[in-house]
């Protein structure tokens, strides 16, 4: 029988969110393993199954699929601290976002509104938010509602592909929405619908563009830059060259948008991890001290403390 958790609240929580634009990556695993790290460390979770059309994150915790998920909260008005369930793991609550009569790009504003202003009044130190594949615009704005934007990539050239265009959409969408409320939005449009008038190539020239309208309009990108920020993780490294791809990754965000990322870690290739999720086993409880769950404490390590996996202490 599900046992709700206790109802305390907790000062604004600290929002995570990973995502990728591609399935597949790692991103369930990623995040549960992280959340199970930090839930170890006496942290006080609520994951979140934020795919919206086929939530699987339980299984990653080795629990069944829990009865409530946020259509209770947007078609029963159930309230969402009510809907977070136990995730088996102490100090971790998880729900999951099923939404039975919805599409993945259905939601309508004022719902996800009230939905992302609930989140952020959760009883929790921390929220890891875990995306659906794609680039749907409920699944960006999920994206952007974290403090921390958590990008997972594979050493593959389509899923560093993948993980650009995702990133240029979600970015390309703050813009849109914090300038277009100041005005600014069809200036925007225009300007990436006729950017070969325009001589525009990239993001990064679009936004060059916008500073050069008016010191107004660059002291806001600027900002909005400053406050993006993004974490790139890499999943199943192979080899020892392939660990540098995540420098790449974080070069490439400069070049193109402009945005400074910080390559947070990785996470090596290991037949284990797959065993242990068809066994519905979490990773950190049934492999601890193992090469890969030192990883990832490695990687939830430099994200707490907002560090680069090249910084020197």
């Amino acid at each position: 029988m599900e046992t709700r958790l206790a109802k305390q609240r907790s000062p604004a929580p600290e929002i995570w969110a990973i995502g990728g634009g591609k399935g597949g990556t790692g991103k369930s695993f990623l995040i549960s393993s992280i959340g199970n790290y930090l839930a170890l460390r006496g942290k006080k979770i609520v994951l979140i199954d934020a795919d919206f059309g086929g939530a699987n994150l339980h299984t990653f915790l080795g629990v069944a699929k829990p009865r409530v998920s946020l259509t209770d909260f947007l078609e029963k008005k159930v309230p969402l601290n009510d809907l977070v369930v136990e995730s088996g793991i102490e100090n971790m609550g998880l729900l999951i976002g099923a939404i039975n009569s919805l599409g993945p790009d259905d939601m309508k504003y004022t719902q996800k509104l009230k939905l992302f202003r609930h989140i952020r009044q959760l009883d929790a130190d921390y929220i890891l938010l875990d995306l659906g594949a794609g680039a749907h615009f409920n699944t960006l704005d999920t994206f952007l509602l974290a403090d921390k934007k958590i990008i997972v990539v594979l050493p593959e050239i389509t899923a560093i592909e993948n993980s650009y265009y995702f990133l240029k959409n979600a970015f390309y969408r703050q813009l849109l929405k914090t300038l277009g409320a100041h005005g600014f939005k069809e200036l925007i449009q225009d300007a990436w619908r006729n950017r070969e008038a325009y001589n525009i190539t990239s993001l990064s020239q679009l936004i060059d563009y916008l500073r050069s309208v008016s010191g107004t309009l660059e002291d806001m990108v600027n900002r909005e830059l400053a406050g993006f920020g993004a974490h790139i993780i890499l999943n199943r490294v192979t080899t020892g060259q392939e660990v540098v791809i995540g420098r790449s990754v974080k070069s490439i965000c400069k070049k193109y948008f402009s945005v400074d990322a910080k390559y947070v870690g990785y996470v090596e290739h290991d037949p284990i991890i797959p065993r242990c999720i068809n066994k519905r086993q979490p990773f950190m409880q049934a492999c601890p001290g193992t090469r890969c769950a030192r990883e990832i404490e490695k990687v939830a390590e430099n994200l707490l403390h907002g560090k680069d996996m090249y910084t020197r202490v």
